[in-house]
């Protein structure tokens, strides 16, 4: 797909290992609720939001927090490869398998339309999975691993979902945390 591109190992071993541990610890972390199925429940992962604008996703308001140091050298570094000036990052933590993220396009309305997502895995690897919005049998699938960067571009997000599904139950609790930045574009 023209619009999806990798870039294994963006950050190296070691930069990826120092971004990780510094995130895991510093970062503000929330357990936010969200209402599925008319019921309220705490959602799968951990989530921290950071930027210059509030964002809305799932009737969620993230209130953004001042820019980590740490966020805005990463930022800067993908602002160049991407050729693009984000003004928000998405943190999402997956403590073990167990933790997840169901299908879904980032397209919500504070969102730049077809703008540039970039997403910076650390951590352990996990299943990325994309799948057609018109035709759930074309799908994608990527092993994200510790300090890979994916672009998502274009009309990645009005024409495909995206996931990260559990793991298998025996292995789940045995998967090490992966913590997943998706630096975006808000509207002014």
């Amino acid at each position: 797909m023209q619009d999806l591109i990798l870039y294994p190992q963006f950050f190296d071993q070691g930069k990826a290992d120092q971004f990780f541990s510094v995130l895991i610890t510093e970062i503000l972390w929330q357990h936010e609720s969200i209402k599925l199925f008319n019921k309220d429940m705490l959602q799968p992962r951990l989530t921290a939001y950071y930027g210059d604008k509030n964002y809305c996703y799932s009737g969620i308001v993230m209130r953004s927090q001042p820019w980590h140091p740490l966020l805005l050298t990463i930022k800067t570094a993908i602002e160049v490869i991407a050729n693009v000036n984000f003004n928000a990052v998405l943190l999402n933590q997956y403590r073990d398998g167990n933790d997840s993220m169901g299908w879904h396009s980032d397209n919500e309305k504070e969102l730049v339309k077809n703008s540039v997502i970039a997403s910076l895995s650390l951590g352990e690897t996990r299943r990325f999975m994309l799948r057609r919005k018109d035709d759930h049998q074309v799908k994608i699938e990527l092993n994200l691993a510790h300090g890979d960067l994916l672009i998502m571009g274009g009309e990645t997000q009005q024409l495909w979902q995206h996931q990260i599904p559990k793991t298998g139950k025996k292995i789940a609790s045995e998967v090490k945390p992966r913590i997943n930045l998706t630096f975006r574009v808000i509207k002014d």
